[in-house]
């Protein structure tokens, strides 16, 4: 890579050799004795407590602790991107719309009600909707990523795989608690805690847990001319900041030794700024942003991006241990409202003239008035380490919204002011599904494992207000009522060899669906909704789960995928997203991952993940970045023109074109080493770093639109208690400073960036 620079390609040297042999599974905490300092990573994959060794798929672990560290500078659940081979993740909402993509395959689309093939499932409830997926992660203990389609255990939408999150659970033997609290850059302040423990021994018990976040705002709004919607600029530290306020409560009741009650509720409150689009921040020809500053920008509306969500949720879930079987019972509720406003241009119109006229003005805004979403799952699993083992259930899931879009005209101040400038739309989707799993020990070490599910997913878009003119004229000519539905089958078959104890070999073959999905936000254009039928997926995979003399986990794996009647979204002349469905995409690639302690008090990790992705349809072409029909940026692929609302429009084939958002390699890497001290305390230095491959940020071919080489580094240096009964530290997050291109808007070039440097002090403890 010529154009990096001799430190970042010694950093990629250093990384890559490191993944040769490392892996980034998360290092367990408070390791036992010295002949096991790697400790065992336990996962519940498959809805079984399981080591991790002995799982026939592709699971990446990031221990709380060490989610915990990534976070200290104020970041979000964006900040597990890159932490786990496969896994990417970005956003150009803010911190309300994050957006994941497992082995190159998710989801680009902005609009509030798009589906993605990232299922998140937290303490086994799924999250379906794009905001209730940013319900942050607290008092945590360990994430999983499952790779690959999950369709058998965890339904649909799981295409690309699932992000599972389980958060520590009340204690009904001892009082116990934990807690990190850290001070930054920008006034950037985190605390996350849980404690809890027995209200009546052994019957009772109780943990309360809480997150608190929040920045100055750190951004200057540098525009200094008059504004058609009344913003007030110029202003210093007029954006970037955010408030995050949470709560979670959960009860544990077991009445009898064979049944268990647990309750959980949460809460959020939060108030922040959306994604800051910097306009003309990248130069025809060129992928760099060096000449931008990221402190600096100058927006003429949407009053300095604000956006602000508050979500509630509950859940219940009963199990009762009837000797051969468990029944469980999980029913959640979850609910969220808010909204999210941006100068959707990236700048100010005033600053980009054509023929003297100010050129280029957006701004929308997107409500989310009501989501209500319930979940009813039953299933029934069977008890102890037999040869044969089973589960069988159902679940029932329903998630209704109220969303509206609002555009620009409906913000102005001018006379130019329409108060009809928005539609209201009513989303009911529906699903329900049985599914079963069994395992086999056929022959000794060797298990064979299949699973089965059968889904029916039904969605419905209603416009209940059109977008009319001043005057209350209604121009809309679209349909308003859209309803689809499909019923699929998905299935997983696995097997396992356990060639020794410290070797398993397994394969597996998948597969998924993603259910159809309606975009209808363009209908405030008062363009006709887009649709796209379901997608499917069938993944093949095998690999090795190795742990060598206890201090060596080396676990990797290879794929490949093909993704058929594949979900697209491009964009249309107003940069309003437009769903379609491309013939089929195919990937193949692989990940390692493993740890190791080669001395005492050292340990390190590191991760390498490879892909290649490619769409396969030579009639699918995407609309190419344009403004006032002129072609902007510098494209690659074959274009044609056609027209489009009369005017003439170019479009490119993307045939053979990777997915966008689909990194061609990541590498990870983390260390700490510790001193120990005479009163059983210890100092300690630990870094992490995380290099990004290629990557294409749209489905046509740039020069523009990607990047390639992106990298960020943490450092933490301090002092450990003995017992690790506390931590004092000083950290640094993307201690370099990189501006890194995380995101763009096509027509205004317009860069996304990732998080500023953090510099500050930290202190956690726990009892």
């Amino acid at each position: 890579m010529p154009h990096l620079s001799s430190a970042r390609n010694a950093l990629m040297l250093t990384a890559a050799l490191g993944a040769l042999a490392l892996s980034t599974t998360a290092q367990a905490q408070d390791a036992a004795a010295d002949d096991n300092p790697l400790g065992d990573i336990v996962v519940t994959a498959e809805r079984r407590s399981e080591n991790l060794q002995k799982v026939p798929l592709s699971v990446g672990v990031v221990a709380g602790d060490q989610l915990r560290a990534f976070q200290t500078g104020g970041e979000d659940i964006l900040a597990l991107s890159g932490r786990v081979p496969g896994l990417y993740a970005e956003t150009t909402t803010g911190r309300i719309f994050p957006r994941f993509y497992i082995r190159g395959l998710g989801n680009i689309d902005f609009y509030l009600g798009a589906s993605q093939p990232v299922s998140i499932i937290q303490d086994e409830v799924v999250l379906e909707h794009v905001v209730l997926k940013s319900n942050p992660v607290f008092d945590v203990a360990q994430i999983e990523v499952l790779r690959g389609p999950q369709g058998s255990l965890f339904g649909r939408n799981t295409t690309a795989g699932i992000i599972k999150f389980d958060t520590i659970k009340p204690s009904l033997t001892q009082f116990e608690g934990r807690a990190s609290a850290s001070y930054g850059s920008y006034n950037t302040v985190t605390f996350d805690g849980g404690v809890g423990g027995p209200l009546i021994a052994d019957k009772l018990a109780i943990r309360v847990s809480a997150l608190y976040q929040r920045r100055d705002d750190w951004v200057d709004n540098t525009y200094s001319g008059v504004s058609a919607d009344g913003t007030v600029a110029p202003k210093k530290n007029a954006m970037g900041g955010f408030d995050e306020r949470d709560i979670r409560v959960q009860l544990l009741a077991t009445p009898t030794e064979q049944t268990s009650f647990l309750l959980s509720g949460h809460a959020r409150d939060y108030e922040g700024t959306s994604t800051l689009f910097h306009r003309a921040a990248l130069i025809r020809g060129s992928n760099s942003v060096a000449a931008d500053r990221r402190d600096q920008i100058a927006l003429d509306e949407a009053q300095n991006n604000p956006q602000a969500y508050k979500t509630q949720g509950a859940s219940l879930k009963v199990s009762h241990d009837f000797g051969p079987v468990t029944l469980t019972s999980i029913t959640a509720y979850e609910h969220a409202s808010g909204f999210s406003r941006g100068d959707t241009d990236g700048g100010a119109a005033a600053n980009f003239p054509v023929n003297g006229v100010p050129n280029g003005f957006g701004q929308s805004r997107g409500n989310l008035r009501d989501l209500d979403q319930w979940t009813q799952e039953v299933r029934l699993s069977s008890n102890g380490d037999g040869p044969f083992r089973y589960q069988v259930g159902g679940i029932y899931f329903d998630s209704r919204d109220t969303t509206e879009f609002y555009q620009r005209a409906f913000f102005l101040t001018t006379a130019a002011r329409n108060p009809n400038n928005w539609v209201r739309l009513r989303n009911v989707n529906t699903s329900w599904a049985l599914f079963g799993q069994a395992s086999y020990e056929i022959l000794p070490a060797f298990t064979l494992t299949a699973g089965a599910r059968i889904t029916e997913d039904t969605k419905r878009t209603r416009l209940l207000k059109t977008a009319d003119t001043a005057a209350g004229v209604v121009t809309y000519r679209g349909r308003r009522n859209v309803r689809l539905s499909d019923t699929k089958a998905s299935w997983d078959v696995s097997a396992l060899y356990e060639a020794s104890p410290d070797l398993s070999l397994y394969a597996r073959v998948a597969r998924g669906f993603r259910g159809p999905t309606i975009q209808g936000r363009s209908a405030v254009f008062n363009a006709d909704f887009t649709t796209a039928d379901s997608e499917t997926i069938l993944s093949w995979e095998a690999g090795f789960k190795s742990q060598i003399a206890s201090r060596l986990r080396f676990n990797a794996s290879g794929f490949y995928y093909t993704v058929k009647d594949i979900q697209l979204n491009g964009n249309d002349t107003n940069g309003n997203g437009v769903l379609f469905n491309a013939d089929k995409a195919v990937a193949y690639g692989m990940e390692a991952e493993l740890d190791w302690a080669p001395v005492d008090n050292l340990s390190l990790s590191a991760g390498l993940s490879l892909l290649k992705s490619e769409i396969k349809d030579t009639r699918v072409y995407a609309q190419v970045c344009a403004l006032n029909g002129v072609v902007v940026c510098t494209v690659g692929d074959p274009t044609i023109t056609v027209p489009v609302f009369g005017a003439p429009a170019v479009f490119a084939q993307i045939d053979g074109n990777p997915l966008p958002n689909a990194p061609e390699y990541n590498l990870n890497f983390t260390a700490r080493y510790d001193v120990p001290l005479g009163n059983g305390g210890a100092l300690f230095a630990a870094t992490d770093w995380n290099v990004q491959g290629k990557t294409q940020y749209v489905l046509y071919s740039t020069k523009e639109f990607n990047s390639n080489g992106n990298f960020e580094g943490g450092l933490k240096i301090g002092y450990a208690a003995p017992g690790n009964a506390y931590e004092f530290s000083v950290f640094a997050r993307n201690i370099t400073n990189e501006k890194n291109l995380k995101g763009v808007i096509e027509n205004f070039m317009a860069a996304v960036y990732n998080e500023p440097r953090v510099i500050g002090v930290a202190l956690s403890g726990r009892f």
